[in-house]
């Protein structure tokens, strides 16, 4: 019975004594105290700002410099996929285009966090409509094509630049046939 006596005497002092230091009264600061605390605070601030500034700059440098190696090897993946040309006023894929093709899937399935654009291209004959139409054809026909050898479809996607970006300036059939083609960039 007085070890209950005591324990709850220690419970009621502990009690009041947490309630006295709790409602304590904070000593009164005059002005110049206060000037220098803002002053300190205002320092600390600024120090935390900066520390964050340069943590923040780590984290974009190490994010860079993983990026960059992956960034050259898709780009050097991306050069190794070959350009395919279509007929005059064709998007319908040439035994040579699917070959072509063949080899460009195998190498796009072995890297499927490769993310490529295909694009659609046309010689300088035709309206500027007509030819982004037949640009987007042609992008579309690779694109499918590439996605029934295997091709994930997510890892391709489609632009048509109709006759806005030739390979060959030239007036020439030949220059014609260079620029009737769907060819890879990565996609950014």
């Amino acid at each position: 019975m007085q070890s209950m006596t005591l324990t709850r005497m220690f419970i009621l002092f502990a009690l009041v004594t947490l309630l006295a230091t709790g409602c304590a009264k904070k000593a009164a600061m005059d002005d110049s105290q206060a000037a220098g605390g803002t002053q300190a605070v205002e320092e600390t601030q600024m120090q935390e700002q900066q520390i964050s500034s340069v943590e923040e700059q780590a984290v974009s440098d190490v994010a860079v410099a993983e990026t960059e190696p992956a960034m050259m090897e898709a780009e050097t993946l991306v050069r190794k996929l070959t350009r395919i040309h279509f007929e005059y006023d064709q998007y319908v894929l040439t035994k040579a285009a699917q070959d072509t093709l063949y080899a460009n899937a195998q190498l796009l399935k072995a890297a499927p966090a490769l993310k490529v654009v295909v694009e659609g291209h046309c010689d300088e004959r035709g309206s500027d409509e007509y030819n982004l139409a037949l640009g987007e054809k042609r992008a579309l026909a690779t694109r499918n094509y590439l996605i029934s050898l295997g091709v994930p479809m997510d890892q391709l996607s489609t632009i048509s630049y109709g006759e806005e970006v030739p390979l060959d300036m030239g007036g020439t059939e030949e220059a014609w046939s260079k620029n009737r083609r769907a060819e890879f960039t990565l996609q950014r």
